[in-house]
């Protein structure tokens, strides 16, 4: 990666650049809505067609010459429909949220019901949040979890869909460690009149893998990212039914965005084409194996978590137990190299900004090539600081195991910003 141009146009950019890869570089990135895109897709971001306007879809523009992002997008869309056997896919959606927005745009009016898991229980602010344009505009019913087993209670989300009549019923989850049960959904919508949308952002990945069961020929509409488990550009992507496709199409232009980002579709056609390849496959495996073995090692050190385990990529741990907050977690693993984020457990009596669980996720772990024998050396650094946050001692000596760990598992190539920018 060459910054030689930054570097000379805008050192301060090029120096934060360079500092945001060695702090990648050396530090174990467990949030589970991050990963590493490969080199091939940051170059397909990095490029020209960022220069180009292409309102509209391919063969049908707003803009002359657009032969070439025509033929980009395309490979994007068909590459998509490939890989999660889909009959129609937009691939202009600049986020999951906004890819959601379209959504409910293509069949919805504003005071519409709808019905999402609740953001506290493993849900999404997109969903129908209060503080989320979802819970703005629409009526919002929210579902959640079983109080003991934690599991998606779908007896209650039929009992809420017959009380409410929703006009729409979302699926998906961020926090939710476990298969999600599409074909039940379907029935419960089905049997309301509602439509079904699946955002499965977070499993993309295991679904294109076939390592989660597909939401495609049970939702009528499926939104996901492009990050996360499918190691793409930060972006979003629609895959309906070919009878919602021109609504769909409508309601993300002119309905909710302008120019679609070229260089960013560019890259997602890269990471699409990576995804069809039998390596892909090998790692979403890795990550499924990686996040149950970490579940297991830290629940043999006397971590609660929650579900009891986990079936994809991320694990969900109840830290009350331990007498400490989600904050102070994230923040004590934080200085020890640890990248966690602080997340809601169901039924959680303490504030969002405070919490009292920790969400862990594989993904960029895995990418790096750490297996199973490495999930068991992280469990225990884990355990370390969260069973004394304060102690400094603890904590640097974390810190440097840390380092030294990653140090074996380097992303792209080594870096040394401090020594570059000293030249």
């Amino acid at each position: 990666m060459d910054y030689k141009g930054l570097k000379l146009a805008d050192p301060d950019v090029e120096y934060a650049i360079k500092m945001e890869m060695q702090r990648e570089q050396d530090t174990l990135i467990m949030i589970a809505s991050e990963n590493y895109a490969s080199r091939a897709v940051i170059e397909a971001q990095s490029n020209i067609m960022t220069n180009k306007y292409a309102e509209g879809y391919p063969a049908r523009r707003y803009y002359g010459g657009c032969e070439y992002v025509d033929l980009v997008e395309n490979l994007a869309i068909e590459r998509c429909k490939q890989l999660f056997g889909a009959e129609h896919v937009n691939v202009q959606p600049h986020s999951g949220s906004q890819a959601n927005m379209a959504v409910y745009l293509s069949v919805l009016n504003p005071g519409d019901v709808i019905m999402g898991m609740d953001l506290s229980h493993g849900g999404h602010l997109s969903h129908g949040s209060a503080v989320s344009f979802s819970g703005m505009i629409y009526k919002s019913v929210s579902y959640g979890v079983e109080p003991d087993s934690h599991l998606i209670d779908y007896n209650r989300v039929a009992e809420l869909a017959e009380q409410h009549k929703p006009k729409m019923i979302i699926a998906g989850a961020s926090a939710y460690p476990r298969i999600i049960d599409f074909e039940r959904f379907r029935d419960i919508a089905s049997a309301v009149g509602a439509y079904l949308m699946v955002d499965m952002a977070h499993i993309a990945g295991l679904v294109a893998a076939e390592l989660h069961p597909t939401p495609v020929g049970y939702a009528d509409f499926i939104t996901s990212t492009t990050h996360k488990t499918l190691r793409g550009p930060r972006g979003g992507l629609i895959l309906s039914e070919q009878r919602y496709a021109q609504r769909v199409d409508k309601a993300v232009f002119p309905g909710t965005q302008g120019g679609p980002l070229m260089h960013i579709i560019s890259a997602k056609a890269v990471c699409f084409g990576e995804a069809l390849k039998r390596e892909f496959i090998d790692y979403q495996i890795q990550v499924i194996k990686n996040a149950k073995v970490l579940a297991d090692e830290l629940k043999s050190l006397g971590f609660t978590i929650i579900s009891g385990g986990t079936d994809n990529h991320l694990i969900l741990i109840d830290l009350r137990s331990k007498g400490i907050t989600g904050i102070e977690a994230e923040q004590s693993l934080s200085k020890a190299g640890i990248a966690t984020n602080k997340n809601a457990i169901p039924f959680d009596t303490r504030p969002p900004r405070v919490t009292s669980g920790l969400r862990l996720g594989t993904p960029a772990i895995t990418t790096r090539g750490m297996g199973e024998d490495e999930m068991k050396t992280i469990a225990h650094l884990i355990a370390e600081v969260v069973n004394e946050p304060d102690n400094k001692t603890v904590i640097d000596g974390v810190r440097a195991r840390v380092k030294e760990l990653c140090s074996e598992f380097p992303i792209y190539e080594n870096h040394n910003p401090e020594a570059e920018n000293s030249e």
